[in-house]
C-alpha cells in the first residue's frame, strides 16, 4: 500500500520513527519539551535522510522533540493552505524558489532577520546566496542548495539504440530530432524519447530566457505575451505528433514528483526535473543515468540557466518556537554530520565548510550532480525577480491543465496560448 502523507516523531522518549496518519495525534507525546512540527515533500530517500538528520537534531539538543510530516504531490500545498487559514503553520516547512515569494506576501512565513546571525549562522554563504531566499529585502527562508534545471537521460537506452546523448550546446530543433529518432530505435510498446515538457513552468521559464523574456516579469505579472505562448505551446504539440514525447495519458500521471515521472517510470528515456533529483531518480531507473544542460534556442546562445536554491527552510508565521525553528535550520544547513548524512539530496550544499566536508563521501551519482553545478558556473544568467503572488496557482491550476488539454486535443495551440495568458493575468498579480 502507497502511502502519501507520513509523520515521523522524534523525541526523547526514545527516539522514534513511525508511521502514522497525521502530527496532531502525536502533539501530546512529549508535552515537557519544546515541540516543533516539521513538514517537507519528497522522495523516500529523502524522508530517510531527513528523519536521520532529525534524530541526529535531537541527540544534541534533546531539550527540543521534532515530529516531522511528508506529503507528497498537490497534496502538500493542500495541507498547508489549511494551515494557514487555521493559523496553525506547521514550525518549520519547506518551500521552493517559485513558491516563496507568494507564500511570505501572503503571511504564511517569519521573517528570519531577526535570528542572523546569533542563531542562524549563514554569512559564510555569502551575500548573494542568501538574496536567493529574500523578498523585499527581508530574509524568508534559508536555502538547502544549489541546483538548477537539467536532462536527464537514460545512457543505456541510448547507447542500446545507437544514437549519441544530448549535450550542454544541444538545441531545442536538435532536442526533437533525438526524441523522435529515440521512439522509434527503442521500438519497444508505452515508450517514448522525451517527456510532453509543455507542463513545466521551469522549462518554460528557461525557453523564455535564451529568448530575452521571462516567466515572471522584473515588477511581477506575467513576463511573455500570447505569441511566446503559441510557440512554445507549438513546439511541444509539434514533437507529441511526430512520436517524440509521451502520451497524453502518462504525462498527466506526472505530480511534480520523482516516482510519477515518466522517466522514473520506465516511459522515456529522457526526463527533465532539477539537478539534485538525480540523487532520487537513479535510485528508482536501474540504468545509468547522465545529467546535462536543458536545450537552447541555439547554439552558442544563452542558456536560460540560473542558479537557485534547489529547496528552501521556512518558519512558520505562528510559530511559538522561532528560536528553537532557527536552531533546527541551522543545524540543517551547518552542521557537518548532518551535511554527511544529507549530501546533495536537496542540492550542493550552501556551507563552504559543510561542502568540502562531504565532497570525499559522495557517490558516482553525487559527484555527478557538483559536476554539473560547476559545469553551469559560465552558464548561468541573472536569479529572476522573485515570483509573485499567483505563481503557485498559475503553475498548478493554468500552465499544467492547459497543456494537459492540449495533448489531449480538447483545444488548440491558439486557444491554449491565449487561455494561458489571460488566465494568467487575472491571477499573477503585479508586485
Amino acid at each position: 500500500m502507497r502511502l502519501n502523507r507520513r509523520s515521523f516523531m522524534i523525541g526523547s522518549a526514545g527516539v522514534a520513527a513511525g508511521l502514522a496518519f497525521g502530527a496532531s495525534a502525536s502533539r501530546s507525546a512529549f508535552a515537557a519539551e519544546a515541540q516543533l512540527r516539521a513538514m517537507w515533500w519528497g522522495s523516500n530517500d529523502r524522508n530517510k535522510r531527513t528523519v536521520e538528520v532529525i534524530k541526529l537534531f535531537h541527540e544534541k539538543n534533546p531539550d527540543v522533540a521534532v515530529v516531522g510530516e511528508t506529503i507528497s504531490g498537490d497534496g502538500y500545498w493542500t495541507k498547508l493552505a489549511t494551515q494557514m487559514g487555521s493559523r496553525d503553520i506547521s514550525d518549520v516547512f519547506q518551500l521552493e524558489p517559485s513558491t516563496i515569494s507568494d507564500y511570505s506576501k501572503r503571511g504564511a512565513c517569519l521573517q528570519l532577520d531577526q535570528f542572523v546571525p546569533a542563531t542562524l549562522k549563514v554569512d559564510a554563504f555569502g551575500k548573494d546566496m542568501l538574496k536567493l531566499t529574500s523578498v523585499g529585502d527581508k530574509l524568508w527562508g534559508v536555502g538547502l542548495g544549489l541546483n538548477s534545471f537539467a536532462l536527464f537521460v537514460d545512457t543505456v537506452a541510448f547507447e542500446k539504440a545507437g544514437i549519441p546523448v544530448p549535450g550542454p550546446d544541444t538545441t531545442w530543433k536538435e532536442y526533437g530530432d533525438i526524441a523522435v529518432e529515440m521512439t522509434k530505435a527503442a521500438g519497444k510498446r508505452s515508450y517514448w524519447g522525451g517527456p510532453y515538457g509543455a507542463r513545466y513552468n521551469y522549462v518554460f521559464d528557461a525557453w523564455l530566457r535564451q529568448r530575452g523574456k521571462s516567466l515572471y516579469g522584473a515588477e511581477g505579472g506575467l513576463g511573455f505575451g500570447v505569441d511566446d505562448a503559441k510557440e512554445w505551446f507549438s513546439y511541444w504539440e509539434d514533437l507529441r505528433q511526430r512520436g517524440g514525447t509521451v502520451a497524453a495519458d502518462v504525462q498527466t500521471l506526472d505530480q511534480n514528483t520523482i516516482e510519477s515521472n515518466c522517466l522514473a517510470l520506465g516511459k522515456s528515456a529522457m526526463g527533465m526535473a532539477y539537478s539534485n533529483q538525480l540523487v532520487g531518480y537513479q535510485l528508482v531507473v536501474k540504468d545509468k543515468l547522465n545529467i546535462t544542460m536543458l536545450p537552447r534556442a541555439e547554439k552558442g546562445g544563452p542558456s536560460g540557466h540560473y542558479y537557485r536554491p534547489a529547496l528552501i527552510w521556512s518558519i512558520g508565521a505562528t510559530t511559538e518556537h522561532g528560536e528553537d525553528a532557527a536552531k533546527f535550520i541551522d543545524f540543517f544547513v551547518n552542521d557537518v554530520d548532518a551535511g554527511k548524512i544529507l549530501g546533495v539530496e536537496r542540492g550542493v550544499p550552501m556551507s563552504p565548510k559543510v561542502r568540502e566536508a562531504i565532497l570525499p563521501q559522495l557517490n558516482p551519482t553525487e559527484k555527478q550532480t557538483v559536476e554539473y553545478i560547476n559545469l553551469l558556473k559560465d552558464q548561468v544568467g541573472v536569479y529572476p525577480s522573485p515570483a509573485p503572488v499567483g505563481s503557485t496557482e498559475f503553475d498548478q491550476k493554468i500552465l499544467r491543465p492547459t497543456a494537459d488539454e492540449l495533448a489531449f486535443g480538447r483545444t488548440t495551440v491558439d486557444q491554449a496560448a491565449q487561455k494561458l495568458v489571460e488566465r494568467g493575468k487575472s491571477i499573477v498579480k503585479m508586485n
